[in-house]
């Protein structure tokens, strides 16, 4: 068997690992790239463009255009084709990446095999980045197996882009983004949907912010049931029936948005001595593994957070230590994003995690969207903006609304650069637009110090009689 060396093998072809081997590549690190399923990983080709396409088809179905929901899978595979040059195999080829097609497994700390459709290649490298992603979890449900049931991965593969209508009655079982984000779309484009959350829907949102989320959902006709949990799972003729302690739920087609697992049952990881948990491989914050040095863990298998912009984030993180050998760190404050509508948005710590670290220090500020004058224009007044601050500075902030999605860069930007809050105040954004929002919430934590302070009173009645 031939042996292939490298300085750099990169395991999964999503945002992270091709952001690391096109960068690494390009600055002469010699680099082998393994993808055993689709070029572009989940978010191409089952998350987040195909989510957002339907998103989009939904809203315009919404606002009174004709789409039908075999027009937005259409646009959905349109979506695909368009970007899925950037990430393809010949592109990647191009800028001097050697790309495996097939499924990889270590075989020791320096080398792992590659099953591919010519036979089995052996790879050596000095040095490894897992960036597999992750796949849908599917909880122990009772009778859950036994009945057909949709996943995001089956949601939008290609045969069922082709030939799928529209559902009757989804069952959605599920309240965190995924769940909710289909729920509303699905909803919008005519279908009856019903949520089932064992706990609270969009559990790690902000209390006031999720319940404008969920508010819009329901006057939408989307039934969401949280503290709902499945206890079983059964078919009855052409219907898929949950039962739960509160009765049963029936339905004609069911969504399981339960949560992810990292993809790492292939690799053999314990054959290269790599430590794992549930979350991921075990790793320090320059992402590399805490017992294998040589590997580093990128996007989902990392166990610090799901998002392709995250994944991405990791990629560039990584390169610089393995192209440039300089010290770099993934400690970056990272947005959230939930593309219903109102969309919902948050960066940095929660108002609970930001007293329980900041305690006395932490002051909350939060503006409604009805005191934006944009807003107002445009008759889309529902949502607020909410800044954690400590100590001046913002520490946390969370949107919902229009555009947040859009809006929550602002923040990020302020977070990680540890900026004070006068910046934000004292910015100057084009009128009328959303983003004045942000200098409005930032002033109002200084007009109780400035107005309402005889000290700055008596101060600037002195000034005023010193000029001329």
């Amino acid at each position: 068997m031939d042996t292939l060396t490298f300085d750099l093998c990169v395991i999964g072809a999503g945002s992270a690992g091709l952001t690391l081997a096109s960068g690494a590549a390009q600055t002469g690190v010699r680099t082998v790239l393994i993808e055993g399923g689709e070029m572009g990983g989940d978010c191409l080709n089952y998350g987040c463009v195909p989510s957002k396409a339907l998103i989009k088809a939904a809203a315009e179905h919404h606002a009174g255009a004709d789409v039908s929901y075999e027009t937005a899978m259409g646009r959905i595979a349109d979506a695909i084709d368009a970007i899925a040059p950037h990430d393809s195999q010949e592109r990647f080829e191009g800028l001097g990446v050697t790309v495996l097609r097939g499924w990889a497994r270590f075989i020791s700390r320096e080398e792992v095999e590659v099953a591919l459709p010519e036979g089995t290649r052996r790879i050596r490298a000095r040095r490894f980045a897992v960036a597999t992603g992750s796949s849908p979890a599917v909880p122990p449900v009772e009778g859950l197996r036994d009945v057909p049931y949709l996943t995001n991965e089956s949601l939008f593969a290609r045969e069922r882009l082709e030939t799928a209508s529209l559902p009757g009655h989804l069952l959605v079982l599920g309240g965190g983004p995924i769940g909710i984000e289909m729920a509303q779309a699905h909803r919008r484009l005519g279908s009856e949907v019903t949520v089932l959350q064992a706990g609270k829907a969009l559990p790690r949102e902000e209390p006031e912010l999720r319940a404008v989320v969920l508010a819009a959902l329901r006057a939408e006709g989307i039934d969401i049931r949280e503290d709902t949990t499945a206890t079983r799972v059964r078919q009855d003729g052409e219907e898929i029936v949950v039962e739960t302690e509160a009765g049963e739920v029936r339905g004609t087609h069911l969504l399981v948005a339960t949560g992810r697992k990292p993809n790492m049952d292939r690799l053999d990881l314990e054959k290269a001595g790599v430590e794992v948990s549930k979350a991921g491989i075990v790793v320090d914050d320059s992402l590399r593994s805490v017992t294998h040095r040589g590997l580093f863990a990128l996007g989902d298998m990392a166990g610090r957070g799901q998002f392709t912009h995250l994944a991405g984030y990791h990629g560039g993180v990584a390169l610089r230590r393995i192209a440039f050998g300089l010290p770099s760190k993934a400690t970056a404050p990272i947005p959230r994003a939930t593309f219903t509508a109102p969309e919902l948005a948050h960066v940095g710590l929660t108002e609970a995690e930001a007293r329980e670290r900041h305690g006395s220090r932490l002051t909350v500020l939060t503006l409604p969207f009805e005191r934006n004058d944009r807003a107002q224009a445009e008759r889309a007044t529902e949502g607020l903006i909410k800044v954690m601050v400590a100590g001046g500075r913002p520490v946390g902030a969370g949107i919902v609304g229009p555009g947040a999605g859009d809006q929550i860069g602002y923040w990020q930007l302020a977070i990680g650069q540890k900026m004070k809050l006068s910046a934000m105040a004292g910015a100057v954004f084009p009128y009328p637009t959303r983003s004045e929002i942000h200098k409005s919430v930032a002033g109002s934590y200084f007009g109780p110090k400035l107005f309402e302070s005889n000290l700055v009173k008596r101060s600037v009645g002195a000034i005023q009689r010193l000029l001329p």
